[in-house]
């Protein structure tokens, strides 16, 4: 039977920690997981992100001080790896960049894909022309060989029709790729909105515009076409009082055992819960058109939820925020999900 009412969620105090942040402080973030299994190969792939608050000691410009674009140095989404394991915990870096080497303010959520032959990584990360978000992609036999001096564009805030576009989360579905993506709808804006847009490297903190998730669609997981705009969001924010009102990111989506699908999505209910999200569920019978089935609230206490079924379970991995205010990524293996059986 389709999922149709909310199921229960899981229990994760049996939790494992897979990465601790840098500084047990606030702005310290270890996570935005990534996650794949090889049964072939029978071993984890992860990507994962790593931060610190603007202007953080040890980074470049350390004394805090904004440069002329409103920005800081290597500071906020500044390393972000792939990494891999056999036990799902236990997790060594097979490959990693930091955000100097894209020339660019921040860094978020990577994808990463097998396909024909070799490997796909989309990359997320402010581009450092317009500071807007943006999508990239490289393509190698191995994780451990990426070379970005081969990266192809793949969204830009220009090319959809948005101010932004991050966090891409990639499905293998009817031969081709799907991508789900975060964007932050156009709008007219006011000269002095328009100044403030996008001066902080960041439109997700500004509170100006809302940020549903779109859907672009692949042959081959390099080249994507989508509708501009607003005819390419497939799960929209909620209603102006809602939980989810300001953001709606798919982070997740798996079958949902009848023949249709199950979403996470992080939600927020304004820019001042931009930093931390929590997670909600929608189901699709067509993976374009989603309903909530958590309108009055969010399902579980964490952000940037992922899994994968391995082994005869599930392996959900997030990133949730500590009692000291840092963030850290953990991950439950779970017998089932939502009532479903990996």
């Amino acid at each position: 039977m389709p999922i149709s009412a909310l199921p229960t969620p899981p229990d994760l105090s049996g939790s494992a920690l897979v990465r601790a942040p840098e500084r047990p402080e606030p702005g310290y973030w270890a996570g935005c997981p990534s996650v794949r299994y090889e049964a072939d190969r029978d071993r984890f792939l992860l990507t994962y992100r790593e931060r610190r608050p603007r202007g953080a000691a040890g980074a470049d410009g350390a004394d805090g001080a904004d440069g002329a674009d409103g920005t800081t140095g290597a500071d906020r989404g500044w390393r972000c790896a792939v990494a891999e394991s056999r036990d799902g915990v236990e997790f060594h870096d097979l490959w990693s960049v930091e955000s100097a080497e894209l020339g660019s303010p921040s860094m978020e959520r990577f994808a990463l894909l097998r396909r024909d032959g070799g490997y796909l990584l989309h990359l997320s990360y402010v581009d450092p022309a317009d500071n807007r978000w943006r999508i990239d992609a490289v393509r190698a036999d191995t994780p451990e060989a990426f070379d970005l001096a081969t990266r192809t564009p793949v969204l830009t805030a220009a090319g959809t029709g948005t101010e932004g576009v991050k966090d891409p989360y990639l499905l293998e579905h009817d031969g081709g790729v799907r991508l789900f993506a975060t964007v932050s709808r156009s709008r007219a804006f006011t000269a002095g909105e328009r100044a403030r847009a996008h001066a902080t490297a960041d439109i997700h903190t500004t509170g100006l515009t809302v940020q549903p998730t779109a859907l672009a669609d692949s042959p081959d997981g390099l080249r994507f076409t989508a509708p501009p705009g607003r005819a390419a969001e497939v799960l929209d924010v909620g209603p102006d009082t809602a939980w989810d009102a300001y953001e709606s990111r798919i982070t997740a989506v798996l079958p949902d055992g009848s023949g249709g699908w199950l979403a996470l999505y992080d939600g927020s209910a304004s820019a001042a819960g931009n930093y931390e999200e929590r997670c909600g569920l929608a189901v699709s019978a067509d993976l374009r058109g989603w309903e909530r089935l958590t309108p009055d609230g969010p399902w579980l206490d964490v952000r940037y939820a992922d899994l994968v079924a391995a082994r005869g379970r599930w392996y959900l991995y997030y990133e949730q925020t500590r009692p000291d205010g840092a963030h850290e990524l953990r991950v439950a293996i779970l017998d089932e999900f939502a009532g479903l059986r990996p």
